[in-house]
């Protein structure tokens, strides 16, 4: 019997004597191995373009041309690293660019960082020039709202190590000069305590609240000072500048006459205008205190508010002095005179900004001094005199210019150093 046929697909021979690799029809692998198509060839690589020779190093004459530019930070890069590698190897160019580098600090001083005095109060002039304040605020008001401006913005970036930096505070009492250890914190608490003397005379909150000793600055900051067991911290500024800006915002609304309302400090009493003059010069002392703690510089007020807190300083002399006599601590008078009588005087000379002339009653507050009767003459520079006022120096260590009578001399720079307390 004949079987089916079969077809040339069904056999495991091709012609020639090629096996068929079983698998899908059309399928790669169909073919034996060694029938693959070959592989294409990898392309060859580039051959490296060739390294550029460095170029030469810049002559002597060049680096030397170029030191100028180089102090004046105008060096390109290159130039800049080829010049200071150079001065590592020539001296005389070396010691060419310090001579440079130093000219150019004469050209350019450092300034610092403070902004002048006069320099808000020129902005706050320029713009009530163009739009005249509703409420103005009181010329005699003007040194303090300033200085308190001027130690907030020292304060401004303090940080917690700042704060608590040591601060001594200086003054005169007894013959003698006296200090107090604090902190800066402590310090503007201080001048809180002290600032609400003010606050109370205008029916304001005191910061102290309803437990305030009664007393003066020395009594008031002590209590402060002890009120808590906790060291004060940055958080007195807030409530500080906001009494502060009350003071100011309340008087200006007052009107003219709230001028000569009466401050009690616990032994005396200082009309409201001549009070604000007060913590207005304390404010920029122990501002000073505070940045020579921490070693930043800081400048005295302007012209016309260190003249009036030196006028106020000049007119307490006459009772400062009597005070003194009655305890014993200065010479008797040489002749008493009926109230508003010219009696003996003494001329004290102020110099450089804020500076002038003041004639001071010796035998009397109440007398009239008289250039006529001028017994002695004191000449002393602004800051050193307002130095003396606050008991940072002693009248012993004062260079004063002095002629005529010393016991009144000495009298008086005494005096004036009393005038000082915590």
């Amino acid at each position: 019997m004949n079987g089916p046929a079969q077809s040339p697909d069904d056999g495991y021979e091709r012609p020639g004597g090629q096996a068929r690799i079983p698998g899908p029809r059309g399928a790669a692998d169909d073919l034996d191995p060694g029938h693959a198509p070959r592989p294409l060839p990898l392309p060859l690589p580039l051959p490296a373009e060739p390294t550029p020779p460095p170029s030469p190093p810049p002559s002597h004459a060049v680096l030397k041309s170029l030191l100028g530019a180089w102090a004046l930070a105008a060096c390109s890069a290159e130039e800049t690293r080829a010049v200071e590698d150079h001065l590592t190897e020539c001296a005389p160019c070396a010691e060419e660019a310090l001579r440079l580098r130093d000219a150019v600090g004469l050209l350019h001083p450092e300034e610092t960082l403070d902004l002048k005095p006069l320099l808000r109060s020129r902005v706050l002039e320029d713009c009530l020039g163009k739009r005249p304040a509703r409420i103005p605020v009181p010329v005699w008001a003007s040194p303090y709202d300033t200085e308190t401006a001027r130690l907030d913005a020292l304060l401004q970036d303090f940080g917690d190590s700042e704060w608590h930096t040591p601060v001594r505070l200086k003054w005169f009492e007894e013959e003698r000069s006296r200090s107090q250890r604090t902190t800066v914190a402590g310090v503007i608490g201080h001048l809180m305590t002290v600032d609400g003397l003010i606050a109370t005379a205008l029916g304001l909150d005191d910061p102290l609240g309803s437990d305030a000793p009664p007393g003066g600055p020395t009594v008031r900051t002590e209590y402060f000072w002890g009120a808590s067991a906790y060291p004060t911290t940055r958080q007195v500024r807030e409530p500080w500048r906001e009494q502060g800006h009350t003071l100011v915002r309340t008087v200006s609304f007052a009107g003219r006459g709230v001028a000569e309302l009466a401050v009690d400090y616990g032994g005396f009493a200082l009309p409201l205008g001549d009070a604000f003059l007060e913590r207005a010069f304390e404010c920029w002392v122990h501002a000073w205190d505070i940045a020579d703690a921490v070693d930043y510089p800081y400048e005295p007020p302007s012209g016309p508010h260190l003249h009036g807190m030196i006028d106020l300083a000049a007119r307490l002399l006459p009772g400062a002095l009597a005070q003194r006599r009655r305890a014993g601590l200065a010479a008797p008078a040489r002749g008493l005179v009926a109230a508003g009588a010219p009696g003996r005087t003494l001329h004290l000379e102020i110099e450089g900004a804020g500076g002038g002339g003041w004639d001071i009653a010796l035998d009397s507050p109440a007398a009239k001094p008289s250039p006529e009767r001028t017994v002695a003459e004191i000449a002393l520079d602004g800051i050193e005199f307002c130095q003396l006022a606050a008991g940072h120096i002693s009248p012993e260590d004062v260079a004063a210019g002095q002629h005529g009578d010393r016991e009144a001399i000495r009298d008086v720079l005494f005096a004036a150093a009393s005038l000082s307390r915590l």
